[in-house]
């Protein structure tokens, strides 16, 4: 029995399998489908941060605050630069201010000192007379003068002819001063006059130089002289150390008639 079961597979196999080979290669082989395209990896996302727990959150958000933002140290130096502007204007408003109470006092002390001079009948001011007088003797010849006062010139005069030496006194000032102190200044040129042997002295000028201060009292009236001499002697003192002058000073009250 075996051997028969045996011999018909082997019969079935021999008759199945040249059947199943033809069938294989009669149907058409399927056309390769092309492979589908690579998709692109999905970016790798970021991994997230470790979150703190509560306490490191507390610690940071101290620390967050105490650090100083971006806009913290612009803001610093602009609020800097607005105190010292506002300083620099009160520093000139004070002095400005200290200017206006110095203005104000003087002119209160101005205003007492008028009132003063009104109620003690003051205001009247002061007179300056200033005299010339010529006491040179026949060596010289005055051929200029110029008085000044306080540098002002107030006249000046040149004759080389001799007519402003025949002038032996005449008078330089009169009028009205400022009272207080003036300085008067003098200069006066000589020319050398001889005879005969002595007509050398022609050839000879002699410059002389003096200043002096006076003081104009409120309601006074300063007549100062001023007089040109010869000092010393025709002996032992030189020619051109003989010119000189000097002044006389007489006050009298305004209202007084010399």
């Amino acid at each position: 029995m075996p051997w028969s079961r045996l011999l018909i597979c082997a019969v079935v196999v021999l008759v199945l399998g040249p059947l199943s080979t033809a069938n294989a290669q009669a149907q058409p082989k399927a056309e390769a489908q092309p492979k589908a395209e690579a998709q692109p990896k999905a970016e790798a996302q970021p991994k997230a941060e470790a979150q703190p727990d509560g306490k490191e959150k507390g610690e940071a958000a101290a620390e967050k605050a105490k650090a100083p933002t971006a806009a913290q140290p612009a803001a610093a130096p602009a609020a800097a630069g607005q105190g010292g502007s506002y300083n620099l204007k009160l520093k000139a408003l004070e002095q400005r201010v200290n200017e206006l109470k110095e203005r104000i006092f003087r002119s209160k002390a101005r205003l007492n000192l008028l009132k003063e001079t009104v109620l003690h009948g003051r205001g009247i001011g002061s007179r300056a007379v200033i005299k010339h007088k010529n006491e040179m003797g026949s060596t010289f010849r005055l051929i200029g003068v110029t008085y000044a006062v306080d540098g002002s010139e107030i006249y000046s005069k040149s004759d080389e002819s001799g007519s402003l030496d025949k002038k032996k006194e005449f008078e330089v000032f009169n009028g009205s001063i400022t009272p207080g102190n003036h300085t008067i200044s003098v200069k006066m040129i000589f020319r050398g006059h001889g005879y005969g042997i002595f007509s050398y002295l022609k050839g000879y000028r002699f410059t002389v130089r003096s200043s002096h201060t006076m003081t104009a009292g409120e309601g006074r009236r300063t007549v100062l002289t001023v007089r040109a001499y010869e000092k010393g002697n025709s002996v032992t003192t030189k020619m051109k150390d003989r010119p000189a002058t000097k002044i006389d000073t007489k006050i009298f009250d305004l209202g007084a008639k010399k």
